[in-house]
């Protein structure tokens, strides 16, 4: 294999595909780097067994063949070279020449027969989203997945397509993240992808307002095709909670208030509060007013914010990062909080659309 390329096209190419490599396994060769000329181009491959990347470098290829490549020794050296064309060698012993300006490195890879390439599934069926839409729906509700690894399918988010939208759900258990878009097919399709395969699509994916990604699925894996790269997912196993069952516009206290004023208020009075001992925060609704309070051994807090009133007086207490993960998530200048009782779940919506929906459950109150 022979083949010339610039740096800054080959470190784009070793930042995406990095982020398919294994950092704990007993196989080395998830630990290399595939690079692979062919008739197809140049491309880069990473894969963890999870999740599998390819990503395609401009490059003047002067003979096709492949290798595998310790990718932390790869892209090292890569990182520190000149910011010129880089030559770059196979020889038949599977030693790696790599050149560049006055620069030289031999380093010994590995028979690319030897690497596991990602399972890349027929490209049949797909559908199109904007990847900063799904950038933005993945980021505001990443944080909601749970982390217990006896519940194996809440610790993936769910993708769902239906009725010309797409919708993105995650739960832990003790909160409700959901977001949905416009997505134009009309099809109906339900997958868990893992969290880790979300973190990393969610680096990988453009802000470009006009940038496509095509979404291909099977029974057992998620493609994303960015165009230039694309990314192949397993999928978890097992059937997600049925979320819209604890989705309810059911209320009997519901509040208006302004975002930033509650999620200020919650954050500052957090301060005093301890999640690792889940010391509450608690809120008193009042008819104009929403009293935001903790009481700890480390000290008191007291915060009053202006709202709108629909139905009861209430009080109720929330672990304080729950909340404000929620109202982080959300740009709305005005929420809506619904309530119905101290010990059931709070939900926050929109006041005029279903674009998304937060749910947390509170903590028992102790008067």
């Amino acid at each position: 294999m022979i083949l010339t390329c610039m740096k800054n096209n080959l470190i784009e190419g070793i930042n995406i595909t990095s982020k398919a490599i294994s950092n704990r396994t007993t196989m080395p060769i998830l630990e290399c780097l595939l690079l692979e000329c062919n008739v197809d181009g140049f491309v880069l491959m990473g894969n963890d067994l999870e999740i599998g990347i390819i990503s395609k470098v401009n490059a003047n290829i002067k003979r096709n063949g492949q290798i595998a490549i310790d990718a932390k020794v790869f892209s090292e050296i890569i990182r520190k070279l000149p910011d010129k064309e880089i030559y770059i060698e196979v020889d038949d012993r599977n030693m790696v020449i790599i050149k560049c300006d006055m620069s030289e490195y031999k380093i010994m890879g590995q028979s690319g027969d030897e690497f596991s390439r990602p399972n890349v599934i027929d490209k049949n069926d797909g559908y199109i989203i904007f990847q900063s839409e799904l950038k933005d729906m993945i980021r505001r509700t990443i944080f909601s997945v749970s982390v217990d690894e006896s519940k194996p399918t809440l610790m993936g988010e769910l993708i769902e397509i239906k009725d010309g939208f797409i919708n993105i759900v995650a739960l832990d258990g003790y909160r409700v993240s959901y977001r949905k878009s416009m997505i134009g097919q009309n099809d109906y399709i339900k997958v868990i992808i893992p969290s880790k395969t979300m973190n990393e699509i969610s680096k990988i994916l453009s802000s470009d307002l006009e940038a496509i990604i095509t979404l291909y699925v099977d029974n057992n894996h998620i493609l994303f095709d960015l165009g230039e790269s694309i990314v192949v997912s397993r999928l978890l196993e097992g059937e997600f909670y049925s979320y819209n069952q604890i989705f309810s516009n059911n209320y009997n206290t519901k509040i208006k208030v302004n975002k930033t004023e509650i999620l200020l208020g919650i954050e500052r009075a957090s301060l005093i509060s301890s999640v690792a001992k889940k010391e509450p925060v608690k809120l008193s609704i009042e008819e104009n007013k929403i009293i935001i309070t903790s009481n700890t051994s480390l000290g008191t807090a007291h915060e009053e914010v202006i709202t709108e009133k629909e139905g009861e007086d209430l009080k109720i207490a929330f672990n304080p990062k729950y909340i404000i993960d929620a109202l982080k998530a959300i740009d709305d200048e005005y929420v809506n909080l619904l309530f119905t009782s101290p010990l059931s779940p709070c939900m926050i919506n929109p006041i005029e659309s279903d674009e998304y929906k937060y749910l947390v459950l509170p903590l028992r109150l102790n008067v």
